[in-house]
């Protein structure tokens, strides 16, 4: 423990959880049908925190990298799951989510480690690693639910462009554009306007374990790179892992549920 950090303890959780019921009386008195999910959702986090917490306490101490990595490919199956359901209507959106979400940990995790830009201790793998996992899915997914609009939407001129003699890779590039700047663009504002409107979250948990500001911009930076990295390998491999499976042997869109 870092001296002189203060911890929440448990009477601090509890107002924390007041706070929450606070949100939900306001839910509930403005009508908007969400108190029931927000006290849910709540409820879900609190359990999920303090069981990982307790896996994260023995991964810490007696697993090492294998187990840090091992964990990490947990965590690329569950986002792949969650991603693949932003797709749903696509066929196999699961499998393109998570060979995206998996393109982008395996490739910039990848790098952190054999580059030596971060330690492999598995307190420091996991945590980093989860950062990466979380920004390749929220990309994957919109880029996937953006291309199941746009197959919908656009079908006619898809087909014109086939018509026309372009091969379904080339009638289908603009869409797949469209989709990937539709995914990066949430991560570009965000790094943007890093440190001017909020201290991110890494900065901000080395700020309060004592670690002196500019040592903890140096990971931030690093932090910040590295998501805007897996975003664009995540989103990219989704997107064509998806858009194979929009064609047929004939190289005809095939059609997707309204």
């Amino acid at each position: 423990m870092v001296e002189g950090l203060s911890v929440p303890n448990w009477q601090g959780v509890g107002t924390s959880v007041a706070l929450v019921g606070l949100a939900a009386l306001i839910a509930y008195r403005q009508h908007l049908h969400l108190t029931r999910e927000l006290l849910i959702a709540a409820a879900r986090a609190g359990v999920q925190l303090v069981a990982v917490g307790a896996i994260l306490l023995i991964l810490f101490r007696h697993t090492g990298l294998p187990g840090a990595l091992g964990w990490v490919v947990l965590m690329v199956g569950i986002a792949g799951q969650v991603a693949g359901r932003r797709g749903a209507g696509l066929p196999h959106a699961i499998r393109a989510a998570t060979a995206g979400v998996a393109f982008g940990t395996v490739i910039t995790l990848g790098a952190l480690i054999v580059l030596q830009v971060i330690s492999t201790q598995a307190r420091v793998v996991v945590p980093v690693g989860g950062m990466i996992v979380s920004g390749s899915m929220q990309a994957t997914g919109i880029a996937l639910r953006r291309l199941r609009e746009d197959a919908v939407a656009a079908r006619p001129a898809i087909e014109a462009r086939l018509c026309l003699g372009l091969p379904a890779r080339a009638a289908f590039l603009p869409y797949r554009r469209s989709a990937l700047r539709t995914a990066l663009v949430p991560g570009i504002d965000s790094t943007k306007v890093v440190g001017l409107i909020s201290l991110p979250g890494a900065m901000t948990g080395l700020i309060l374990a004592g670690v002196e500001p500019l040592t903890a911009i140096r990971y931030q930076i690093v932090v910040m790179y590295m998501l805007l990295a897996a975003a664009s390998l995540a989103a990219l491999a989704a997107a064509r892992v998806a858009e194979r499976a929009l064609f047929d042997d004939a190289q005809r869109l095939i059609t997707l549920p309204g």
